[in-house]
Protein backbone atom coordinates (compact mmCIF):
# COMPACT_ATOMS: atom_id res chain seq x y z
CA UNK A 1 0.00 0.00 0.00
CA UNK A 2 1.28 3.01 -1.16
CA UNK A 3 2.48 6.04 1.56
CA UNK A 4 1.59 9.31 1.25
CA UNK A 5 4.02 12.23 1.54
CA UNK A 6 2.65 15.47 2.95
CA UNK A 7 3.49 18.75 3.98
CA UNK A 8 4.30 18.56 7.56
CA UNK A 9 3.60 20.88 9.96
CA UNK A 10 6.04 23.77 9.67
CA UNK A 11 5.82 26.57 13.12
CA UNK A 12 3.50 28.57 14.56
CA UNK A 13 1.33 31.15 12.29
CA UNK A 14 3.40 29.27 8.97
CA UNK A 15 1.03 27.63 7.06
CA UNK A 16 2.24 27.63 3.54
CA UNK A 17 5.86 26.79 1.57
CA UNK A 18 7.22 26.70 -1.57
CA UNK A 19 8.77 23.69 -3.33
CA UNK A 20 12.26 23.69 -3.46
CA UNK A 21 14.55 20.97 -5.07
CA UNK A 22 13.28 17.45 -5.52
CA UNK A 23 16.67 14.68 -4.45
CA UNK A 24 14.98 12.16 -6.27
CA UNK A 25 12.37 11.62 -9.09
CA UNK A 26 9.16 9.37 -9.17
CA UNK A 27 10.46 6.08 -9.79
CA UNK A 28 13.89 6.09 -7.50
CA UNK A 29 14.46 3.75 -4.25
CA UNK A 30 15.28 5.49 -1.18
CA UNK A 31 16.23 4.86 2.37
CA UNK A 32 14.64 5.59 5.38
CA UNK A 33 15.20 9.23 6.68
CA UNK A 34 16.67 10.28 3.07
CA UNK A 35 15.68 13.45 2.15
CA UNK A 36 13.17 13.56 -0.89
CA UNK A 37 12.34 17.31 -1.14
CA UNK A 38 13.00 21.19 0.61
CA UNK A 39 10.43 23.32 1.34
CA UNK A 40 11.09 27.05 1.48
CA UNK A 41 9.19 28.93 4.45
CA UNK A 42 8.96 32.51 5.04
CA UNK A 43 12.63 32.50 7.19
CA UNK A 44 14.34 28.78 6.95
CA UNK A 45 13.87 25.60 4.64
CA UNK A 46 12.37 22.49 5.45
CA UNK A 47 13.30 19.10 4.63
CA UNK A 48 10.92 16.51 3.99
CA UNK A 49 12.31 12.91 4.46
CA UNK A 50 11.17 9.49 3.55
CA UNK A 51 9.38 7.96 6.65
CA UNK A 52 10.63 4.34 5.39
CA UNK A 53 12.56 2.53 2.57
CA UNK A 54 11.02 2.56 -0.98
CA UNK A 55 10.50 3.59 -4.27
CA UNK A 56 9.13 7.32 -5.03
CA UNK A 57 5.87 7.08 -6.68
CA UNK A 58 4.16 9.74 -8.45
CA UNK A 59 5.59 13.43 -7.64
CA UNK A 60 2.52 15.57 -7.30
CA UNK A 61 4.33 19.28 -6.54
CA UNK A 62 6.23 20.41 -8.41
CA UNK A 63 9.38 22.66 -7.98
CA UNK A 64 7.98 26.01 -7.45
CA UNK A 65 4.43 25.33 -6.60
CA UNK A 66 2.73 27.08 -3.11
CA UNK A 67 1.86 24.34 -1.01
CA UNK A 68 -0.13 23.94 2.01
CA UNK A 69 0.13 22.23 5.32
CA UNK A 70 -1.00 18.79 4.54
CA UNK A 71 -1.07 18.88 1.30
CA UNK A 72 0.13 15.45 -0.41
CA UNK A 73 3.68 16.07 -2.24
CA UNK A 74 4.23 12.67 -3.51
CA UNK A 75 3.70 9.12 -2.82
CA UNK A 76 6.08 6.06 -1.44
CA UNK A 77 5.46 2.29 -2.11
CA UNK A 78 7.08 0.52 0.53
CA UNK A 79 10.15 -2.01 -0.26
CA UNK A 80 13.73 -3.50 0.48
CA UNK A 81 16.88 -2.71 -1.12
CA UNK A 82 16.46 1.10 -1.67
CA UNK A 83 19.20 3.34 -2.08
CA UNK A 84 21.61 4.69 0.57
CA UNK A 85 21.17 8.43 1.67
CA UNK A 86 22.12 10.96 -0.36
CA UNK A 87 23.96 13.63 1.27
CA UNK A 88 22.12 16.42 2.46
CA UNK A 89 22.73 19.72 0.73
CA UNK A 90 24.32 22.57 3.04
CA UNK A 91 21.71 25.00 2.74
CA UNK A 92 18.69 23.10 3.67
CA UNK A 93 17.42 22.95 7.73
CA UNK A 94 15.35 20.89 9.64
CA UNK A 95 12.15 22.38 11.17
CA UNK A 96 10.58 21.24 14.41
CA UNK A 97 7.84 18.49 14.15
CA UNK A 98 8.93 18.04 10.39
CA UNK A 99 8.61 13.90 11.21
CA UNK A 100 4.68 14.26 11.71
CA UNK A 101 2.82 14.82 8.22
CA UNK A 102 -0.35 16.76 8.92
CA UNK A 103 -2.93 13.80 8.60
CA UNK A 104 -5.77 14.45 6.09
CA UNK A 105 -9.46 13.50 6.44
CA UNK A 106 -10.26 10.53 4.59
CA UNK A 107 -11.32 10.41 1.31
CA UNK A 108 -10.80 14.49 1.05
CA UNK A 109 -7.98 16.18 -1.31
CA UNK A 110 -5.18 17.44 0.52
CA UNK A 111 -5.86 21.33 -1.06
CA UNK A 112 -9.82 21.18 -0.71
CA UNK A 113 -8.98 20.19 2.90
CA UNK A 114 -6.38 23.39 3.00
CA UNK A 115 -9.46 25.77 1.65
CA UNK A 116 -9.25 25.90 -2.32
CA UNK A 117 -11.90 28.89 -2.61
CA UNK A 118 -10.52 31.24 -3.73
CA UNK A 119 -10.32 34.51 -1.69
CA UNK A 120 -10.75 32.11 1.09
CA UNK A 121 -8.74 33.03 4.34
CA UNK A 122 -6.21 30.44 5.74
CA UNK A 123 -6.82 30.20 9.60
CA UNK A 124 -3.91 32.88 10.86
CA UNK A 125 -4.71 34.97 8.23
CA UNK A 126 -8.44 34.77 9.52
CA UNK A 127 -7.33 35.44 13.24
CA UNK A 128 -5.32 38.49 12.16
CA UNK A 129 -7.91 40.27 10.42
CA UNK A 130 -10.36 39.34 13.08
CA UNK A 131 -7.80 41.11 15.79
CA UNK A 132 -7.67 44.31 13.64
CA UNK A 133 -11.15 44.07 12.36
CA UNK A 134 -10.13 44.25 8.70
CA UNK A 135 -12.36 42.79 5.95
CA UNK A 136 -10.66 40.49 3.85
CA UNK A 137 -13.62 39.26 1.59
CA UNK A 138 -12.27 41.60 -1.21
CA UNK A 139 -8.62 40.83 -1.03
CA UNK A 140 -7.33 38.95 -4.01
CA UNK A 141 -5.16 36.33 -2.36
CA UNK A 142 -1.30 35.12 -3.02
CA UNK A 143 -1.81 31.78 -1.38
CA UNK A 144 -2.86 28.70 -3.40
CA UNK A 145 -5.99 28.87 -5.43
CA UNK A 146 -6.02 32.62 -4.48
CA UNK A 147 -6.32 31.63 -0.90
CA UNK A 148 -5.35 34.91 1.59
CA UNK A 149 -2.53 34.31 3.85
CA UNK A 150 -1.20 35.97 6.62
CA UNK A 151 1.32 38.32 4.27
CA UNK A 152 -1.79 39.58 2.56
CA UNK A 153 -4.01 40.86 5.85
CA UNK A 154 -0.27 42.72 6.75
CA UNK A 155 -0.29 43.70 3.29
CA UNK A 156 -4.37 45.31 3.96
CA UNK A 157 -2.91 46.63 7.23
CA UNK A 158 -0.10 48.59 6.22
CA UNK A 159 -2.11 50.14 3.35
CA UNK A 160 -4.24 51.36 5.55
CA UNK A 161 -6.96 48.76 5.41
CA UNK A 162 -7.14 48.75 1.51
CA UNK A 163 -5.62 46.41 -0.89
CA UNK A 164 -2.28 47.69 -1.45
CA UNK A 165 -1.41 48.31 -4.82
CA UNK A 166 0.76 45.69 -6.75
CA UNK A 167 3.89 46.51 -8.95
CA UNK A 168 3.09 47.21 -12.51
CA UNK A 169 3.57 44.25 -14.48
CA UNK A 170 3.49 46.01 -18.35
CA UNK A 171 1.39 44.93 -20.59
CA UNK A 172 2.09 43.17 -23.48
CA UNK A 173 5.95 41.88 -24.24
CA UNK A 174 8.99 43.29 -22.62
CA UNK A 175 11.32 45.15 -25.06
CA UNK A 176 14.08 43.29 -24.40
CA UNK A 177 13.18 39.69 -23.30
CA UNK A 178 15.02 37.47 -24.72
CA UNK A 179 18.07 39.31 -22.80
CA UNK A 180 16.37 39.07 -19.81
CA UNK A 181 16.17 36.74 -17.06
CA UNK A 182 13.34 35.52 -14.27
CA UNK A 183 13.67 34.45 -11.49
CA UNK A 184 10.65 33.58 -8.50
CA UNK A 185 11.02 35.34 -5.63
CA UNK A 186 11.81 33.30 -2.46
CA UNK A 187 9.22 32.80 0.29
CA UNK A 188 12.36 34.89 2.70
CA UNK A 189 13.30 37.40 0.30
CA UNK A 190 8.70 38.32 -0.25
CA UNK A 191 8.71 38.77 3.81
CA UNK A 192 11.60 40.78 3.56
CA UNK A 193 10.26 43.46 0.81
CA UNK A 194 7.19 42.91 2.75
CA UNK A 195 8.54 44.02 5.83
CA UNK A 196 10.88 46.32 5.04
CA UNK A 197 8.00 48.28 3.12
CA UNK A 198 5.42 48.09 6.54
CA UNK A 199 8.69 49.65 8.70
CA UNK A 200 8.53 52.96 6.02
CA UNK A 201 4.47 52.76 5.93
CA UNK A 202 3.19 52.77 9.24
CA UNK A 203 6.63 53.95 11.48
CA UNK A 204 7.90 57.74 11.51
CA UNK A 205 11.51 56.61 10.30
CA UNK A 206 14.02 59.10 11.39
CA UNK A 207 18.05 58.07 10.95
CA UNK A 208 20.39 60.40 13.30
CA UNK A 209 24.41 59.73 12.87
CA UNK A 210 27.60 59.67 14.88
CA UNK A 211 31.35 58.40 14.53
CA UNK A 212 33.09 56.70 16.96
CA UNK A 213 37.18 56.18 18.24
CA UNK A 214 37.81 53.10 17.77
CA UNK A 215 41.13 53.29 19.48
CA UNK A 216 41.00 51.95 22.67
CA UNK A 217 38.35 49.23 21.64
CA UNK A 218 41.18 47.98 18.72
CA UNK A 219 44.26 48.56 21.62
CA UNK A 220 41.91 46.17 23.94
CA UNK A 221 40.91 43.76 21.56
CA UNK A 222 44.57 43.47 20.46
CA UNK A 223 45.69 42.83 23.73
CA UNK A 224 43.52 40.42 24.83
CA UNK A 225 42.32 38.47 21.27
CA UNK A 226 45.10 35.74 21.56
CA UNK A 227 44.38 34.52 25.40
CA UNK A 228 40.63 35.11 24.69
CA UNK A 229 40.32 32.82 22.17
CA UNK A 230 42.54 30.22 23.31
CA UNK A 231 40.57 30.34 27.02
CA UNK A 232 36.75 30.37 24.95
CA UNK A 233 37.35 29.12 22.07
CA UNK A 234 36.11 31.38 19.54
CA UNK A 235 37.47 35.02 18.27
CA UNK A 236 37.00 38.17 20.24
CA UNK A 237 35.21 40.60 17.53
CA UNK A 238 33.73 44.00 17.83
CA UNK A 239 30.29 42.83 17.91
CA UNK A 240 29.99 41.74 21.51
CA UNK A 241 31.36 44.76 22.16
CA UNK A 242 28.94 46.72 20.73
CA UNK A 243 26.16 44.54 21.81
CA UNK A 244 26.91 45.47 25.61
CA UNK A 245 27.21 49.03 24.85
CA UNK A 246 23.68 48.77 23.12
CA UNK A 247 22.18 46.94 26.55
CA UNK A 248 23.85 49.38 28.96
CA UNK A 249 22.23 52.08 26.78
CA UNK A 250 18.99 50.62 26.05
CA UNK A 251 18.76 50.43 30.00
CA UNK A 252 19.49 54.62 30.00
CA UNK A 253 17.09 55.45 27.85
CA UNK A 254 14.33 52.47 27.61
CA UNK A 255 12.02 53.62 24.47
CA UNK A 256 14.43 52.65 22.24
CA UNK A 257 14.03 48.89 23.51
CA UNK A 258 10.17 49.74 23.72
CA UNK A 259 7.08 49.11 20.86
CA UNK A 260 4.06 50.60 19.88
CA UNK A 261 0.48 48.17 20.40
CA UNK A 262 -2.40 49.70 19.62
CA UNK A 263 -2.58 52.82 21.93
CA UNK A 264 -0.09 51.86 24.38
CA UNK A 265 3.70 51.89 24.17
CA UNK A 266 5.08 48.77 25.76
CA UNK A 267 8.23 48.70 27.69
CA UNK A 268 10.52 45.61 27.90
CA UNK A 269 12.28 45.23 31.03
CA UNK A 270 14.71 42.07 28.78
CA UNK A 271 16.99 42.80 26.13
CA UNK A 272 16.98 40.52 23.10
CA UNK A 273 19.55 41.62 20.36
CA UNK A 274 18.92 40.91 17.33
CA UNK A 275 21.98 41.15 15.06
CA UNK A 276 21.74 40.99 10.97
CA UNK A 277 23.08 38.03 8.99
CA UNK A 278 23.33 38.03 5.49
CA UNK A 279 22.98 34.25 3.54
CA UNK A 280 22.83 33.16 0.04
CA UNK A 281 19.04 33.54 0.14
CA UNK A 282 18.79 36.84 1.84
CA UNK A 283 18.98 38.53 5.38
CA UNK A 284 17.86 37.00 8.42
CA UNK A 285 18.54 38.51 12.02
CA UNK A 286 18.58 35.87 14.92
CA UNK A 287 18.27 36.73 18.20
CA UNK A 288 20.54 36.80 21.01
CA UNK A 289 18.00 36.45 24.47
CA UNK A 290 19.03 38.11 27.48
CA UNK A 291 21.94 39.71 26.10
CA UNK A 292 22.23 41.73 29.39
CA UNK A 293 23.30 38.47 31.13
CA UNK A 294 25.42 37.06 29.00
CA UNK A 295 29.23 37.23 28.96
CA UNK A 296 31.82 38.31 26.11
CA UNK A 297 32.24 35.18 25.74
CA UNK A 298 28.52 33.91 25.46
CA UNK A 299 27.82 36.00 23.18
CA UNK A 300 30.79 35.97 20.70
CA UNK A 301 29.53 31.89 20.67
CA UNK A 302 26.24 32.94 20.17
CA UNK A 303 26.86 35.21 17.08
CA UNK A 304 29.36 32.76 15.83
CA UNK A 305 26.84 29.92 15.94
CA UNK A 306 24.38 31.88 14.21
CA UNK A 307 26.47 32.92 11.30
CA UNK A 308 27.40 29.56 10.30
CA UNK A 309 24.13 28.16 11.13
CA UNK A 310 22.00 31.00 9.30
CA UNK A 311 24.68 30.07 6.18
CA UNK A 312 23.83 26.23 6.37
CA UNK A 313 20.40 27.39 6.41
CA UNK A 314 19.55 25.87 9.91
CA UNK A 315 18.22 28.69 11.74
CA UNK A 316 15.00 27.84 13.93
CA UNK A 317 11.79 30.00 13.26
CA UNK A 318 11.78 30.68 17.05
CA UNK A 319 15.60 31.64 16.92
CA UNK A 320 14.30 34.72 14.44
CA UNK A 321 11.19 35.60 16.73
CA UNK A 322 10.62 38.36 19.72
CA UNK A 323 14.03 40.61 19.01
CA UNK A 324 13.78 43.91 21.52
CA UNK A 325 16.11 46.41 19.49
CA UNK A 326 18.87 45.45 16.47
CA UNK A 327 22.32 45.57 15.20
CA UNK A 328 23.53 45.56 11.53
CA UNK A 329 26.87 45.72 10.44
CA UNK A 330 27.38 46.84 7.22
CA UNK A 331 31.10 47.91 7.51
CA UNK A 332 31.88 44.18 6.97
CA UNK A 333 30.64 44.11 3.08
CA UNK A 334 32.11 47.68 3.36
CA UNK A 335 29.74 50.15 3.84
CA UNK A 336 30.84 53.53 4.97
CA UNK A 337 27.68 54.65 6.10
CA UNK A 338 23.59 53.66 5.59
CA UNK A 339 20.80 54.25 6.90
CA UNK A 340 19.19 50.93 7.85
CA UNK A 341 15.70 49.99 8.50
CA UNK A 342 13.92 48.67 11.71
CA UNK A 343 12.76 45.13 12.15
CA UNK A 344 9.21 45.87 12.94
CA UNK A 345 7.46 46.08 15.72
CA UNK A 346 10.83 46.88 17.12
CA UNK A 347 11.95 50.85 17.54
CA UNK A 348 15.42 51.47 16.90
CA UNK A 349 17.98 49.98 14.95
CA UNK A 350 21.88 50.20 15.28
CA UNK A 351 24.05 50.83 12.17
CA UNK A 352 27.91 50.14 12.35
CA UNK A 353 30.60 50.67 9.63
CA UNK A 354 33.59 50.34 8.26
CA UNK A 355 36.47 51.28 10.41
CA UNK A 356 38.72 54.23 8.31
CA UNK A 357 41.50 55.81 9.06
CA UNK A 358 40.84 59.55 9.43
CA UNK A 359 42.51 62.57 10.19
CA UNK A 360 41.17 64.02 13.14
CA UNK A 361 41.52 67.07 15.43
CA UNK A 362 42.33 66.08 19.09
CA UNK A 363 44.08 68.71 21.77
CA UNK A 364 44.59 70.99 19.39
CA UNK A 365 46.86 68.78 17.02
CA UNK A 366 45.61 66.37 13.70
CA UNK A 367 46.08 62.74 14.09
CA UNK A 368 45.45 59.94 11.85
CA UNK A 369 42.98 57.64 13.83
CA UNK A 370 40.43 54.74 12.87
CA UNK A 371 37.24 55.97 12.76
CA UNK A 372 33.32 54.59 12.48
CA UNK A 373 30.66 55.97 11.34
CA UNK A 374 27.46 54.89 13.53
CA UNK A 375 23.39 55.47 12.63
CA UNK A 376 20.52 55.04 14.51
CA UNK A 377 17.12 54.50 12.69
CA UNK A 378 14.33 55.09 14.81
CA UNK A 379 10.43 55.66 14.81
CA UNK A 380 9.91 59.40 15.72
CA UNK A 381 6.63 58.20 17.08
CA UNK A 382 7.34 56.70 20.20
CA UNK A 383 11.77 57.97 20.90
CA UNK A 384 12.22 61.73 20.69
CA UNK A 385 15.26 63.16 18.79
CA UNK A 386 16.66 63.66 22.41
CA UNK A 387 16.31 60.61 23.38
CA UNK A 388 17.62 59.14 20.18
CA UNK A 389 21.16 61.37 20.14
CA UNK A 390 21.52 60.87 23.71
CA UNK A 391 21.81 56.85 23.04
CA UNK A 392 23.54 57.05 20.16
CA UNK A 393 26.11 59.67 22.60
CA UNK A 394 26.10 56.80 25.35
CA UNK A 395 26.99 54.12 22.15
CA UNK A 396 30.01 56.44 21.33
CA UNK A 397 31.33 56.97 24.89
CA UNK A 398 31.04 53.14 25.83
CA UNK A 399 32.85 52.23 22.78
CA UNK A 400 35.58 54.86 23.15
CA UNK A 401 36.53 54.11 26.64
CA UNK A 402 35.73 49.99 26.86
CA UNK A 403 36.29 50.10 30.70
CA UNK A 404 32.51 52.00 31.51
CA UNK A 405 31.33 48.39 30.16
CA UNK A 406 33.03 46.47 32.58
CA UNK A 407 32.32 48.96 35.23
CA UNK A 408 28.64 50.25 34.00
CA UNK A 409 29.05 53.99 33.86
Amino acid sequence: MAVEIRVPQLAESISEATVGKWSVKAGDTVARDQLLVELETDKVTVEVNAPEAGTLGEVLAAEGATVQVGDLLATLTPGAGAAKPAAKPAAAAKAPDTAAPAPAAAGQPAATQAGSAAGQALPAAAKLAAEKGVDVSGVSGSGKGGRVTKGDVMDLLAGGGKPAAKPAVPAGPRANADREERQRMSKLRQVIARRLKEAQDTAALLTTFNEVDMTALMAARKQYVEGFEKKHGVRLGFMSFFVKAAVQALREFPAVNAEIEGDEIVFKNYYNIGCAVSTPTGLVVPVIRDADQLSFAAIEKTIADFGKRARDGKLGIDELQGGTFSISNGGVFGSLMSTPIINPPQSAILGMHKIQERPMAINGQVVIRPMMYLALTYDHRIIDGREAVSFLVRIKENIEDPQRLLFEV
